[in-house]
């Protein structure tokens, strides 16, 4: 949840790191959007960023997923995980 809005919602949760992924498909798509933003895991690969963005507010870089996750990692394949205030609850 950020500001108020459900962003995802799933009880298929794969938690790596202290990070719980969330399958793609159980994001609202109305409250994202494409960054620009990537950063490498020297094991799991280059992360893509969405902003979140509900109500007129923009959370930036507030998601991240890894398109082409390394062997390695890909329990994360298909997954998005949430930082920057936005509360995951079991």
């Amino acid at each position: 949840m950020w500001n108020g809005a459900v962003l995802a919602d799933s009880d298929d949760i794969v938690v790596i790191e202290g990070n719980r992924y969330f399958p793609l498909a159980s994001i609202d798509g109305r409250y994202f959007e494409s960054s620009d933003r990537h950063t490498t895991c020297y094991w799991k690969g280059q992360a893509s960023y969405f902003d979140v963005v509900v109500d007129g507010e923009r959370n930036p870089a507030a998601a991240w997923f890894y398109p082409t996750p390394l062997p390695a990692a890909e329990a994360v394949e298909d997954r998005v995980a949430f930082w920057h205030g936005v509360q995951v609850e079991p």
